[in-house]
């Protein structure tokens, strides 16, 4: 192994703690991942291109992804975690830096509804305090059914339950064009519709929250 890797190697298990402890910190920072990716991406592109082109080819690429890892959503987490605690809710760091809020159908509509639940109104609710104290972050809202009653019925059930929570968000305050809603229908299962239970997991509604950095898609 030769110096120069031995240095690379180096700097990606620094980048690596780094970025790490970015996510550990209070608040939402992507500055702090941002420049730490950028500094790091500098120096491999110096020691592998030896040329200020490899820098600052280096120090883009780091720069874009340190801004995705760098995104600390905890404080968000911790938004969402009094309403959603006990309801199936799950909220998850997806590989391409967004935050999921899944929310299982008994908290969401009724069977064959699109009409927002209460208890879902509360989950919303901290929802809508979080993108509204986070100005630059945006929302995706899929909608998802099982595979009872076919395409004919679930297509437009699934867009008006999307459409009804994107509504629900613009009502608490939040900007209708920082938000995406989608009905997929049954064509994106997480479990057998073969089952009850199956098919109440995979009756449910989606929110993927962006940071500033990510391009959310359109719905």
């Amino acid at each position: 192994m030769n110096k120069n890797t031995l240095h690379a190697s180096a700097l990606v298990l620094a980048a690596a703690a780094l970025l790490a402890g970015c996510q550990t910190q209070q608040g939402t920072n992507t500055a702090v991942g941002t420049g730490v990716g950028a500094a790091v991406g500098a120096g491999l592109g110096n020691l592998i291109g030896g040329n200020t082109t490899g820098t600052l080819i280096g120090a883009a690429v780091g720069a874009a992804a340190g801004g995705a890892a760098g995104y600390n959503w905890q404080s968000i987490k911790n938004t969402l975690g009094g309403h959603t605690a006990g309801t199936g809710t799950t909220i998850s760091e997806q590989p391409d830096g967004s935050l999921k809020v899944a929310v299982p159908s008994d908290v969401t509509f009724d069977t064959g509804r699109a009409d927002i639940k209460p208890n879902f109104r509360a989950v919303l609710d901290d929802v809508a305090t979080s993108l509204n104290q986070n100005p630059g972050i945006t929302a995706s809202i899929v909608g998802h059914t099982d595979s009872t009653g076919g395409d004919r019925i679930n297509v437009p059930l699934s867009q008006q339950r999307a459409a009804n929570v994107a509504q629900y968000l613009t009502s608490r305050g939040v900007a209708a064009n920082r938000l995406s809603a989608t009905g997929v229908a049954s064509s994106q299962p997480i479990a057998s519709d073969a089952t009850a239970e199956g098919r109440a997991q995979n009756r449910r509604v989606e929110i993927l929250l962006h940071a500033p950095n990510q391009q959310a898609p359109r719905g």
